[in-house]
């Protein structure tokens, strides 16, 4: 009786004390990707990398990330500059032509810049080099007469996928929300942080490679924007003109160790990363 009454006992502790197993920790998502999201910072009818120090000579640009960008400005003030980047870290500045509705200037709801490794071969992902401090890009093309095969942005409807891409505006059903995609070239020449179109020291891969003349691949930045706007395209225009003239700068100012553990981290390994630059 008291054997059986110890092997009760004893059952009944080691159910109180038993350790459940641990759940199986999730794989990482694979995909190569880190990013911020960087809302409105101001407007101004400036541009540091095509008009740098002529303050007012460019059509109105919608700023993102850096607080203090201006026609002046150059990377040691957005080094030591505000942000409203998440993550904070990224003290970039990012910029696009305004848009407007019958007038009005309409700002963006929602921006997220994406660091990305697709578009090209794994072997090449793996190899990606950081993002150089200091690089400064233009994609697009902001003196386009019309919609061509040079056309790289994209105009489409947030959660109305039956609308489709355009490379002009589109007309999104009421209640979505009109949105803006741009890739950024994603192979550098491994010399120069600009060169005199912003466009030339950079280039598209071709076939999954970057091509010889721009041997080093980075990070392929890609610019979404949502506007809280929907409806006629025909009362929609960017201060540079038709959606066709869609175009976005970049000055990156992510502190160098930042950016090269997500390049590490998240790109090379092929892994989907948040703001923190952690793998998800």
């Amino acid at each position: 009786m008291r054997t059986s009454r110890l092997i009760a006992l004893l059952s009944v502790l080691l159910a109180t004390f038993a350790v459940a197993p641990r759940p199986a920790m999730a794989e990482p998502v694979r995909v190569a990707e880190f990013l911020a999201d960087c809302p409105f910072s101001h407007r101004l009818p400036d541009d540091p990398i095509v008009f740098p120090g002529l303050a007012g000579a460019s059509h109105m640009h919608s700023f993102f990330g850096s607080r203090v960008t201006n026609a002046h400005t150059t990377l040691a003030d957005l080094q030591v500059g505000g942000t409203n980047c998440n993550p904070a870290v990224d003290k970039s500045s990012y910029w696009v032509p305004t848009l407007y509705r019958d007038g009005a200037p309409v700002e963006p709801a929602i921006v997220t810049f994406y660091y990305l490794g697709e578009g090209v071969r794994d072997d090449i992902i793996a190899r990606t080099q950081a993002t150089p401090l200091g690089l400064r890009i233009v994609a697009g093309n902001a003196k386009a007469t019309g919609p061509d095969n040079t056309t790289i942005s994209r105009w489409s409807c947030l959660h109305a996928g039956q609308v489709g891409a355009s490379k002009d505006f589109v007309n999104c059903p009421s209640g979505t929300m009109l949105e803006s995609y741009l890739d950024f070239p994603q192979c550098w020449n491994g010399r120069d942080l600009d060169s005199a179109d912003h466009k030339s020291h950079m280039a598209y891969p071709v076939a999954g490679q970057c091509p010889s003349t721009h041997p080093v691949p980075v990070p392929k930045l890609r610019q979404v924007i949502r506007y809280p706007v929907s409806g006629d395209p025909s009362h929609f225009r960017l201060s540079s003109g038709g959606g066709f003239t869609m175009h976005g700068d970049f000055f990156n100012a992510w502190p160098v160790a930042e950016m090269e553990r997500r390049v590490r981290d998240c790109i090379r390994p092929i892994f989907k990363c948040g703001a923190d630059g952690r793998p998800s």
